[in-house]
């Protein structure tokens, strides 16, 4: 059989793997959709393949200063994006709002500018004011500045809520944001599955899945426990429970100590 591609495809492999159709699977064609929609939900939460960073550039509007808040579904498509599959819609979480304001911009008369311009020729080819630098200064130097920068302008904490799709930024919004400047917005968005099919194909998926089905299936027959069919067979539904609660726990044990990416912790 080919690998699925959809999401059709993918509840009737699990349904096959179940035993279809050479034995009845008593579950409704919804309740697959339901248990697919949450193995989707967790995949794409804790999965390293269920979701990917995107940087977003994102215009401010008039709106956004008037509120203090960016909506973050109206962010658009992350750089370099085309086609629309992925937008502020597809965000999980924001990550960071990188530094803006006037630390944030660099001209030709800016020390770091000439730093930048000079660096090369002069560490490495012993010309221009930085030919005795050497790497010690000049790391100590961009260090310094750093401290200089974050000393007058830190960076601005953020604020996100999925359910409510706010961006805060705990900023000036009188004198810091300034309307039609850009902000560069870090976040973790999700891999819709509508647009690459190979989601589907994902072992831990099939498997999850698979399990997903075979708990509803067995809570549906749970209700007529220890009822005798013809020749004396009795259904054990919820023994069918017990076994596929079981085999879920593993698969969520696994999806976290394999799949899943390290926590990633805030320093300084």
């Amino acid at each position: 059989m080919p690998k699925p591609t959809s999401r059709d495809e993918l509840i009737d492999y699990s349904l096959r793997k179940l035993g279809s159709p050479v034995i009845e699977i008593n579950v409704d064609r919804q309740q697959c959709e339901d248990r697919l929609d949450e193995a989707l939900q967790l995949y794409s939460e804790y999965h390293n393949d269920g979701s990917e960073k995107e940087l977003f550039s994102y215009k401010i509007t008039q709106t956004d200063k008037d509120r203090k808040y960016i909506d973050i579904n109206n962010i658009g498509e992350p750089i370099g994006a085309t086609g629309g599959a992925i937008t502020g819609k597809n965000v999980l979480s924001v990550i960071k709002v990188h530094q803006f304001g006037e630390f944030a911009n660099i001209n030709m008369f800016d020390v770091r500018y000439q730093m930048a311009l000079m660096d090369y020729f002069g560490i490495n080819r012993g010309l221009g004011f930085n030919s005795s630098m050497g790497l010690a200064r000049y790391d100590s130097t961009k260090r310094y500045i750093s401290m200089i920068q974050d000393f007058f302008q830190p960076e601005k904490m953020i604020r996100f809520n999925r359910v409510t799709n706010k961006l805060n930024l705990d900023a000036d919004w009188k004198n810091d944001i300034v309307v039609n400047k850009y902000l560069l917005i870090e976040a973790y968005v999700e891999i819709p599955s509508g647009t690459y099919s190979e989601v589907f194909n994902d072992i831990w998926l099939k498997r999850y899945v698979t399990a997903q089905i075979k708990k509803q299936w067995g809570s549906n027959m749970s209700k007529f426990e220890g009822v005798q069919l013809p020749g004396g067979v009795s259904l054990r539904g919820g023994e069918m429970v017990s076994e596929a609660r079981e085999e879920l726990e593993k698969l969520e044990e696994e999806l976290r100590l394999t799949y899943e990416d390290p926590i990633d912790f805030m320093t300084g």
